[in-house]
């Protein structure tokens, strides 16, 4: 069924129609694990990376580099240390010392070895939930304890916000030697501001922490404000390291590649012979996209960035329209919406109702915690929102009918 107001609550926007015509045969190719892994006809919203086209800068890049031999290849040559150092400094992460990137075959390896170098077995980790499943499953798979610290619920206006919740945090601290950060946040898209970051590193301070901070998502920020980095204050440069990389941003995530970032060159390097030979090494062509990605993306990701932003008013806008119940965070980053169904009857079982009544593949909230809490996020759902705004929108409205119009008794309306 389709609502006939639906097209006035699609935005005007830059960009609105560049996207608008993907092909979901196309989409279903052989290699992508996103529309293979449910049967044709459920429209896949569920792990995180785009539809949308590889940037053209960075396909003519790649095609280049297969005019050359693809022998053994300079690990972060000169050209991407340069480039990436002069895109960190405008995050806040100046003077790094000259071994202070590492580059990896992404940013999750980092985090499994961070835990494996700065904690001992049995240890607690300090992270906050909900949170990126790879965080808890780093600390668990590793024998070492998940100290949550679960975010609040706050409100600003009619959507639910979520914030730090400082007294949780003091609770899962004891203890601890190490805190995974994730900024921006992955799945409720906040950007930690810059009163809570100096609070956060305040915080790492005062308990003497290591802190590992997840900055993937940067990129993808709904803001002209700078992106600041949790070690561009000095004070937590010695015991701070970053991890980062491109495959969110221009959606190479099969051209596997990160970089540890730290201020203590002695620290990234014992982090990151923790993992020794087990990790392996990024390829020349992640090397050769990335750098790609940096010198000439630029013009791309804005673009992709304004249709996003259309995207993500269109998705608010169909839910305040025609599911007024379902509580949802507006992200201030990331392409990825942390919706609340807990009022819907068949809560218990969202993710599934939605693949069978909705043909409609999400990510489950449960994933996004540790075993102990996975109960407290039951009935969340976690949705990509960037694809096609046509699909989207269908998407959209295979939910509604599923879901139902009606407004649950048990809760108020947005």
């Amino acid at each position: 069924m389709t609502d006939p107001q639906l097209p006035e609550l699609t935005p005007d926007v830059s960009g609105a129609d560049a996207y608008g015509t993907l092909d979901p045969a196309a989409l279903r190719h052989a290699d992508s694990l996103k529309w293979n892994k449910y049967e044709e006809g459920v429209i896949p919203l569920w792990v995180a990376d785009m539809d949308f086209p590889v940037a053209p800068p960075i396909l003519a890049a790649l095609q280049e580099r297969l005019t050359r031999g693809l022998g053994y290849h300079l690990q972060g040559g000169p050209a991407l240390q340069n480039a990436l150092r002069a895109k960190l400094a405008t995050q806040g992460l100046t003077e790094l010392p000259e071994d202070g990137l590492s580059f990896l075959p992404g940013v999750v390896p980092g985090l499994y070895a961070a835990v494996a170098a700065l904690t001992e077995p049995g240890e607690p980790v300090l992270t906050m939930t909900p949170i990126y499943h790879p965080f808890h499953l780093s600390i668990t798979e590793q024998g070492r304890r998940v100290a949550a610290a679960p975010l609040r619920e706050g409100t600003e206006g009619h959507l639910a916000r979520w914030e730090i919740d400082w007294d949780a945090m003091e609770a899962a601290a004891q203890g601890t030697r190490l805190l995974l950060l994730c900024h921006p946040h992955n799945p409720t898209g906040r950007v930690w501001d810059a009163e809570e970051l100096v609070r956060l590193r305040d915080f790492a301070l005062a308990h003497d922490l290591y802190v590992v901070s997840d900055e993937l998502h940067a990129d993808l920020r709904y803001t002209d404000a700078p992106f600041e980095s949790f070690a561009a204050d000095p004070r937590v440069r010695g015991k701070t390291l970053t991890l980062t990389g491109p495959c969110k941003a221009y959606n190479t995530a099969a051209l596997g590649i990160g970089v540890m970032v730290g201020h203590d060159a002695a620290l990234v390097k014992r982090v990151r012979g923790a993992a020794g030979g087990l990790m392996g090494h990024p390829s020349a062509l992640s090397a050769t996209m990335w750098l790609a990605a940096l010198q000439e993306g630029g013009p791309w990701l804005a673009d992709t960035l304004a249709y996003l932003r259309g995207n993500r008013a269109v998705l608010h806008a169909f839910l305040d329209a025609r599911l007024p119940w379902v509580r949802a965070t507006e992200p201030e980053a990331t392409y990825l919406a942390w919706l609340d169904l807990r009022a819907h009857p068949r809560a218990s079982s969202i993710q599934n109702f939605l693949l069978e009544e909705a043909r409609l593949g999400v990510h489950d909230g449960p994933l996004f915690a540790p075993d102990e809490l996975k109960g407290r996020y039951q009935g969340f759902i976690r949705l990509n929102f960037a694809t096609s705004r046509p699909l989207l929108i269908e998407a959209l409205e295979r939910m509604a009918d599923a879901l139902g119009a009606e407004v649950p008794a048990t809760v108020e309306s947005r």
